[in-house]
């Protein structure tokens, strides 16, 4: 008897005295099944930065497969984990290597619905980052595709594990601050403590070094249209450039907005207007704030959000005390019939009510909702039993939908947007209909 053969019958004769059966994986479900007792089979596409971080958070698991079209950006991740294989195609990846289950996609925003919906076709399991998609129309076909392949999925806006997320909805559905019919919510992208993430407001530049042996530029770009690589594109800054990103909103909007959506219960707006700094053909402008209308849900009455990027912050609320700031970063401002919720930093994360004095007499409600397990725990528990993820798709597309609809906005210089969700368009602009998806570079579908 061979080693390997020794142990199979070892583990199979201890489970029968203890009564229990173990069944393979390819028996117990189709495609895509992972038993609760089995390690998922986990591929990563995008790994040179947020990726790595992603990929970090499900070592629980088995990493067995690895792309990135940087192979220096990269290095660090490839290092990380020797036993996985290597591609820059992810293409190439989800058609070569059967054996895996789930993947982690990281790349930039332009290319995330290509590669989700390779492996969704593909049956696996989908932890994409934020935002989800670089359009509406993607998000759209992704929220369908995996509903209807039923893989888990999760959007990579890890606030939605937040205690702080929780509490917002406990509070507000408890009618701590009464019917809320107004939000602001804020973010100082594209800068972060004083300093500059991305460039944003300017040309596209105009010279054209050479390609770095490293990169693909080519696989890069995906299914954006071609322009000469540059290093005002790659790696990370491309959030400021409307090809590629879609700035501050769908960076930190998706985090700071989260919270709202789910406090009130929103999906998609009925309109949006908006105003910015000079709006550039190529880059998103430096700052801009951005106004959507919602209708009632249930009993909550409509309600008007705020979006505030670049620095722009709301009026101060008259309830905060003199001494206190509002916060420069991130935060959010619920504005409800009995008064307001003041939400420091990003996700929402630390709500209070203002001023001080009423947070320190208000008796706080039960703990009513289930606490998370993790953000990414929480989409592994989904690939293995089938659960439900805080951030699935089918909440992700509308979420994804409406910043992207701001963005829009500001593209046209501030017009107001009439939306008929049930029809995927908009009612008062055939340029902003234009802007709901482009034509991809060929060799690039969804």
């Amino acid at each position: 008897m061979t080693d390997i053969s020794r142990r199979h019958f070892t583990v199979l004769a201890g489970a029968a005295l203890s009564g229990i059966t173990l069944v393979p994986r390819h028996v117990l479900g189709g495609r895509g099944f992972v038993s609760p007792s089995d390690k998922l089979n986990i591929a990563g596409i995008g790994i040179g930065g947020r990726g790595r971080e992603d990929l970090g958070e499900v070592t629980s698991e088995n990493i067995v497969a690895l792309a990135d079209v940087d192979d220096d950006r990269a290095a660090d991740t490839f290092m990380e984990y020797p036993k996985a294989k290597r591609y820059k195609d992810f293409r190439k990846m989800l058609e070569t290597e059967k054996s895996i289950d789930a993947v982690v996609i990281a790349t930039p925003d332009h290319t995330h619905a290509v590669a989700a919906m390779a492996a969704i076709k593909a049956g696996k399991h989908v932890y994409c980052e934020k935002p989800l998609t670089r359009t509406i129309h993607e998000a759209r076909l992704l929220a369908k595709a995996a509903r209807e392949a039923k893989v888990a999925t999760q959007m990579g806006n890890q606030g939605m594990a937040f205690e702080g997320n929780r509490v917002i909805k406990e509070w507000l559905w408890s009618g701590a601050i009464g019917p809320v019919r107004e939000v602001h919510v804020w973010s100082d992208r594209p800068t972060h403590e004083g300093k500059l993430f991305w460039a944003q407001g300017i040309d596209a530049p105009k010279e054209t070094p050479p390609v770095p042996p490293t990169l693909d530029w080519d696989l890069w770009l995906g299914p954006a249209r071609h322009r000469p690589y540059h290093p005002a594109y790659v790696p990370f800054v491309w959030r400021g450039w409307w090809d590629f990103g879609s700035g501050g909103l769908g960076d930190m909007g998706v985090h700071n907005l989260a919270p709202v959506f789910t406090a009130l219960k929103l999906t998609t707006p009925l309109s949006v207007d908006s105003s910015s700094t000079l709006v550039y053909k190529e880059s998103l402008p430096l700052a801009s704030m951005v106004h959507y209308e919602f209708g009632p849900r249930g009993d909550m009455p409509p309600v008007r959000i705020h979006w505030y990027d670049g620095g722009m912050l709301p009026a101060r609320p008259e309830e905060l005390e003199n001494d206190r700031e509002l916060p420069k970063e991130d935060g959010i401002l619920f504005v409800g019939d009995k008064g307001k919720i003041l939400v420091h930093g990003w996700g929402g994360e630390s709500p209070r009510l203002i001023p001080e004095k009423r947070m320190q007499e208000y008796q706080r409600p039960a703990k009513t909702l289930p606490r998370s397990i993790g953000h990414h725990k929480e989409w592994i528990k989904a690939c293995k039993e089938g659960s439900t993820t805080e951030s699935n798709f089918d909440f992700a597309a509308p979420l994804t939908e409406a910043l992207l609809l701001g963005t829009i906005s500001v593209r046209l210089g501030g017009v107001k947007l009439l939306w008929d969700s049930a029809a995927m368009r908009v009612t008062n602009s055939k340029e902003a209909n234009d802007h709901l998806h482009y034509e991809y570079r060929k060799g690039w579908n969804l």
